[in-house]
């Protein structure tokens, strides 16, 4: 991992505001405020927004299903920004080739490391992110070059192999294509780990997820030189959803995250697409940047915090500054809702303040 001192003028900054927008609601998640919230409000009417942070337990969508989906696809818009960049300073394919690597290198040994140290000792998984775009990435580079209708042709290719796959493999045990831990992702899952996820995640997600980075790229190519940016992505937008919502509505294929289904893949892509484009018509074209440089700030180092609260904070940091305010909270009897959310604002704030310390300094850290 290295650092970068470059001046940060020319960026795209809707998108370091969606990157940051990301990581913000992802650190305020890796404090437990959402599951408190969604625990301790059943029953209530603002429980209903509340679980739109949690995942949808299987067959249908919820806000924070699109997190992910959104991650990967900016990755994708970043991929285009900066090989644009690196093929204008005379780098050649081969040399960015050998960057990409290294990257992808580096993000699947910090997904694996992510997810590496259990209660029980070291574990071999592959399900955190980081693990999917590397994979995702190297795919959205090699085929960068290609005409963008050829580009469409893979990303068709890959949700097509997605149904053969789950639809007639048939394999014993293995064979219910949208059922939890019969399908054909937890057989491979026991093939590459010897284990099934219990929540029903699995590791060839990244063949269909591969779809939001090559959009990404794809889209970030539009923004840099292509017309009609702002109607080509509502449009491109609203043909997924429908195409999406379609596909789970008429009973062809069910909208599931944990499995990436096609619908999923799809449906997910038209939001973030939509999302994009209400961010860059927002802050890149009517200039309204001063009030995100909250988001900014953190979107500009997101992969530093997430590896941060993941690693550091999901073990060592967010218990002991939850301990310590909860135990000052309680010198005045304060009730849990009043404690987790102060924990939250604390823990939350010095992350935000350590990627603040990074942008004053100008630091920005990359693979």
């Amino acid at each position: 991992m290295d650092t970068t001192s470059n001046p940060i003028s020319g960026r795209l900054l809707s998108l370091d505001f969606l990157r940051g927008f990301i990581m913000v609601l992802l650190a305020i998640e890796s404090t437990g405020l959402y599951d408190y919230l969604n625990e301790h409000t059943q029953g209530q009417p603002f429980n209903h927004f509340i679980t739109q942070f949690t995942h949808y337990p299987w067959h249908g969508l919820h806000f924070w299903d699109l997190v992910q989906p959104a991650f990967m696809f900016m990755a994708g818009v970043s991929m285009a920004y900066s090989l644009n960049k690196q093929w204008a300073n005379g780098v050649t394919w081969g040399q960015s080739f050998k960057k990409t690597l290294k990257r992808c290198g580096w993000l699947f040994f910090w997904g694996v490391l992510d997810y590496a140290v259990r209660p029980k000792g070291l574990s071999f998984e592959l399900w955190d992110v980081l693990t999917q775009l590397s994979f995702t990435t190297l795919v959205a580079f090699l085929i960068f070059r290609w005409s963008n209708l050829a580009q469409i042709g893979v990303c068709i290719g890959l949700l097509v192999l997605t149904e053969v796959l789950y639809r007639f493999t048939n394999i014993p045990g293995f064979n219910q294509p949208f059922t939890d831990q019969h399908n054909f992702g937890n057989y491979i899952d026991t093939i590459l780990m010897n284990k099934i996820n219990k929540g029903g995640w699995v590791a060839i997600n990244c063949i269909p997820t591969a779809v939001h980075t090559i959009a990404g790229a794809l889209v970030g190519k539009l923004l840099i030189n292509g017309k009609d940016k702002l109607r080509t992505l509502l449009i491109a937008g609203l043909i997924c959803l429908v195409l999406g919502y379609g596909l789970d509505g008429l009973g062809i294929t069910p909208i599931i995250k944990r499995i990436a289904t096609t619908s999923f893949t799809i449906v997910s892509l038209g939001w973030c697409l939509w999302f994009l484009a209400l961010s860059y018509w927002w802050i890149d074209i009517k200039d309204h940047r001063k009030h995100w440089q909250f988001f900014t700030i953190v979107g500009m180092n997101s992969l530093f915090i997430y590896l941060f609260f993941e690693i550091v904070g999901s073990r060592w940091f967010t218990g002991y500054i939850t301990f310590i305010s909860d135990n000052v909270l309680g010198w005045f009897n304060a009730g849990g809702m009043l404690k987790a959310f102060v924990a939250a604002v604390c823990v939350f704030g010095l992350e935000w303040g350590m990627c603040y310390f990074l942008y004053r300094k100008k630091i920005f850290f990359k693979l």
